[in-house]
């Protein structure tokens, strides 16, 4: 997530919001998160539940996803994985 301060806000309005009408914005203060800026249509896709990604609890996890990151784990535990990526 791109990154820029409250101040940068005032001098760059058009750089922050082109980059917020492509993924979220974090805007900070004092060097601390403050506001997330993004697009209406993201914020819609949020809100009405429309975009189909989602963070779990890995006690909520679904089976499907639980076994994909068994298998991630077990593979790293090997030594493969990050490195064996293109």
């Amino acid at each position: 997530m791109k990154q820029f301060t409250t101040g940068d806000l005032n001098k760059q309005i058009g750089d922050i919001t082109d980059a917020a009408s492509r993924e979220p914005v974090m805007l900070t203060r004092h060097k601390k998160p403050r506001f997330v800026l993004m697009s209406y249509e993201h914020y819609e896709r949020m809100r009405t539940g429309g975009d189909p990604r989602r963070a779990y609890h890995i006690s909520e996890m679904p089976d499907e996803h639980a076994s994909l990151f068994d298998e991630a784990l077990d593979r790293l535990a090997r030594g493969e994985g990050y490195d064996d990526e293109p």
